[in-house]
């Protein structure tokens, strides 16, 4: 069983800094901004040869917000699912009430836990460190974790406190990995809390919920997959705004760790052009991609039907994309779903014989004659496969470049249709000339000698 550890603490006591550096990531968004974890933020510790699940928590504080309530459930929940808990203080500050009640709270756990004292870079120190030793506080680490100050020192106790458990896990959980992707608000963290039986996410009505993106893991069928909800894409995101600039980037790197991207658009407001910025985004990573249509609930069938027919979408940008209805509220759809996720997953996986994708090119253009391009005519000589994500199909022709965008596609959509591609990218790559016979003798075997020497014989009896 692989240990956790939590860490916990006040809103921007520097909790996300430490959990990158004990995981080596930066899947945590750091900021000078409080209180921007809201949901528990999964990662992975290799410490002396082990290895740990690390918590990082949204801080907790008793100021009161929409979410508080939700952030401080949650900071608790992963307290008591842990092995061991880091309570963070920061050092340039006092103690407040919310830390003695934090501190007070985790001694009622009865779980091993000790004190770390972050941010001891900056010059002003406070008292803190003296207040906990009055309040009966036994061990307490000094660091800087934006600094990696006193870092290895952590971690040396960390792996002291796990030594007798015969801790650690050689290898991070494996699965599928799903990126869920949409808008704010588009049902993304319901979705995975109802697919998984597990309220894992804050839910609100509030777009932007989610910020970082979160890691599921979760079993479907004898299967292990990952669920990553991402932070949802606004219309604009500037650099400037820390919050919606890396909730972006953070959602980029999620389609781009994928194998399969899950599009999720709100069917109640309809498809706006967000959407399609977003498609059009993740279409550009190559991984295969299924559209949900969540929030059927909200709309009749006449409303549906209208839907379907608007402009938007029909826009090309869906084309070739699998479109599945579903209310995540209601958990309709998700078997049809699912099956959808697992077919094209599986497709865009597939490797094609070199023998089979030749027989159709050869068909393709026998249908449809190759073009001219200064009046010479392309010769399409053989196809083989290229790679995943996207799928690469290499055609070999006399001709690299110049190719007719329109005969482009109408390989593209003919390679298609006939391996059922739909929701697989799909690319074609020509290269020049190269014959693969070339420079290559014929061998011929003794018999086929003979019949040579016969046969030149025999044309030259024929002339005389």
């Amino acid at each position: 069983m692989l240990n956790s550890i939590a860490i916990l603490g006040r809103p921007n006591v520097g909790k996300s800094s430490l959990f990158n550096k004990l995981t080596k990531t930066r899947n945590a968004i750091v900021s000078d901004f409080s209180g921007l974890t809201k949901d528990r933020n999964f990662g992975y510790a290799s410490i002396k040869d082990q290895q740990y699940l690390v918590v990082d928590t949204g801080g907790v504080g008793s100021e009161i917000t929409e979410f508080s309530a939700a952030i401080t459930e949650q900071a608790l929940i992963a307290a008591e699912d842990s092995n061991l808990i880091l309570f963070l203080i920061d050092a340039s500050e006092e103690l407040t009430a919310d830390d003695i009640d934090l501190f007070q709270s985790i001694r009622k756990m009865n779980k091993s836990f000790f004190v770390v004292l972050n941010k001891i870079d900056i010059k002003k120190r406070s008292n803190a460190k003296e207040d906990l030793l009055k309040l009966g506080c036994g061990d307490i680490l000094e660091i800087s974790a934006e600094h990696s100050k006193g870092i290895k020192e952590l971690q040396t106790y960390i792996s002291k406190q796990f030594i007798e458990s015969n801790a650690g896990h050689s290898e991070d959980p494996q699965g599928t990995k799903i990126a869920v992707i949409g808008r704010p608000n588009a049902g993304k963290s319901t979705f995975i809390n109802q697919f998984t039986k597990q309220d894992r996410l804050i839910v609100s009505d509030v777009p932007g919920t989610t910020i970082d993106s979160i890691h599921v893991p979760f079993v479907f069928d004898d299967e292990d997959f990952i669920f990553i909800d991402t932070a949802g894409i606004r219309k604009k995101y500037k650099q400037s705004h820390a919050v919606e600039y890396f909730s972006y980037v953070r959602a980029m790197h999620a389609v781009d760790e994928s194998d399969i991207v899950l599009m999720l658009i709100d069917a109640s407001d309809r498809i706006v052009d967000q959407d399609l910025r977003i498609l059009n985004l993740i279409r550009g990573y190559g991984k295969p991609v299924v559209v949900a249509l969540n929030k059927i609930d909200e709309l009749s069938e006449d409303h549906l039907y209208d839907l379907k027919e608007t402009k938007k979408f029909q826009n090309s940008v869906l084309n070739n994309l699998i479109l599945v209805e579903i209310s995540a509220l209601q958990k309709r759809g998700f078997k049809k779903l699912f099956n959808t996720l697992a077919k094209v997953n599986k497709l865009a996986k597939t490797k094609f014989s070199t023998g089979k994708l030749n027989k159709l090119l050869l068909k393709f253009t026998n249908s449809t004659n190759t073009p001219s391009i200064s009046g010479r005519q392309v010769k399409m000589r053989y196809v083989h496969f290229g790679g995943i994500h996207p799928t690469k199909f290499i055609i070999h022709s006399n001709f690299s470049s110049k190719i007719p965008s329109n005969y482009k596609r109408y390989l593209i959509n003919s390679f298609r249709e006939e391996l059922n591609l739909n929701g697989v990218e799909l690319n074609i790559i020509f290269k020049k000339g190269d014959n693969p016979y070339e420079g290559k003798k014929n061998e011929l075997s003794v018999r086929q000698i003979k019949k040579k020497k016969r046969l030149i014989k025999h044309v030259k009896k024929s002339k005389k």
